[in-house]
């Protein structure tokens, strides 16, 4: 009764050509930098001792299953669903990058005054755009400065910014902002 394409996984596969490839060629890259990464002892008490033979196993052991994957795949042309789903795996990282916004720029504009334009801005950015949840985005900056810099006692470096203020309001953006 049952059909060799019935039991076989049904799995879903787009994109999974760009993921194998993709993996090949960074354990080839690896395995190239073998070398020049890792070292050989002489007189190492044995080979498994060798500080290049554990990271060079792994490599290999990558290099060889996902050879093997990409070799035994049915299609190996990307198509343009393959692209679409690698485009999704990429979203993620614009959060990466808002944070990264966020961290180069608490030096130069300061800690609280980031944390209020990043939680206000990361706020719109996903879609919550009604007054109410800005101003709950606002406070929940204000309250994680003040855990962090009042509760905490984190010390954060003054920004660049706090210099251009009288002495009186500086020091205590400094100290508290």
């Amino acid at each position: 009764m049952s059909t060799e394409s019935e039991l076989q996984a049904r799995t879903r596969v787009s994109g999974q050509i760009v993921f194998v490839g993709a993996a090949l060629l960074v354990s080839l890259v690896l395995l190239s930098q073998i070398p020049s990464q890792t070292v050989w002892i002489e007189d190492a008490k044995s080979f498994a001792a060798q500080p290049r033979f554990w990271p060079a196993v792994a490599i290999v052991t990558m290099v060889v299953t996902f050879g093997l994957n990409f070799w035994l795949m049915k299609r190996r042309r990307p198509a343009r669903a393959d692209w679409a789903e690698a485009r999704r795996w990429l979203e993620p990282l614009e959060y990466a990058v808002w944070f990264m916004v966020y961290v180069f720029a608490v030096p130069w504009i300061g800690f609280l005054p980031m944390s209020i334009a990043f939680a206000a801005a990361l706020t719109w950015r996903l879609g919550y755009r009604s007054a109410l949840y800005i101003w709950l985005a606002v406070a929940f900056a204000v309250g994680t400065v003040i855990l962090f810099k009042g509760i905490l006692g984190v010390k954060i470096p003054g920004a660049a910014l706090y210099e251009l203020l009288p002495d009186a309001v500086r020091s205590f953006a400094l100290q508290y902002l």
